[in-house]
């Protein structure tokens, strides 16, 4: 793995990790109706979902990838048109739907619980470990390091974007609240989305 590997990998990847979902969503009702560190706390229980996730997808990856080079790139792709996808279903979102109610008060391990299952359910973090990470992977170098490196990557990007969304959710709550506010940042991160893809899709592989 190389520089220039990370200097891809790491703009993408962020879009990724700050792209709305419903854990990032999480996150800011959490932040405005606990606090964020408890907000940033909680996302213990996300970076663990996806630990779980980088350890199984690396394990059998490194059979699939050094098997065929047919099967990279179909992965390749797909990890691509997931990208134009969720670009699309950013720029296209129903802007008037409100974040969620509050709920009752919970303890920090409930918050991490919940911060858990979503993520452990959640099919985008599923696709990303297993189309959009073996992209930067270079088979013809021992794979299981490289996606755990690139996975130890994604979990301190991921940290990141928790604990912005949980900043905003206490100083933008109001801006959250517009249509409009919504509307801009959801565009913001589809145009990032897109971008990706279409550099991974003129990327070539070493």
């Amino acid at each position: 793995m190389n520089l220039a590997v990370l200097a891809l990998f790491l703009p993408a990847c962020f879009a990724l990790n700050m792209a709305p979902g419903p854990n990032n969503l999480l996150s800011i009702r959490n932040a405005t109706t606990y606090g964020f560190a408890t907000s940033c706390l909680a996302g213990v229980g996300r970076l663990a979902a996806f630990s779980l996730m980088i350890a199984l997808a690396s394990a059998g990856l490194a059979v699939v990838l050094q098997a065929s080079e047919l099967l990279f790139y179909g992965v390749k792709i797909l990890g691509s048109a997931y990208l134009i996808y969720l670009a699309y279903q950013l720029w296209t979102a129903d802007t008037q739907v409100e974040l969620g109610q509050k709920t009752a008060p919970l303890g920090l391990f409930a918050l991490a619980r919940q911060e858990f299952l979503v993520a452990i359910g959640n099919p985008k973090a599923v696709l990303i470990f297993t189309a959009f990470l073996p992209q930067f992977v270079e088979s013809s170098a021992p794979v299981a390091p490289q996606f755990l490196v690139l996975g130890g990557l994604f979990l301190v990007l991921e940290w990141i974007a928790i604990s912005a969304y949980a900043y905003m959710g206490l100083h933008l709550r109001r801006w959250f609240a517009q249509p409009r506010g919504k509307q801009i940042f959801n565009r913001s991160c589809a145009v990032l989305l897109s971008a990706a893809a279409s550099v991974l899709l003129l990327a070539r592989r070493a």
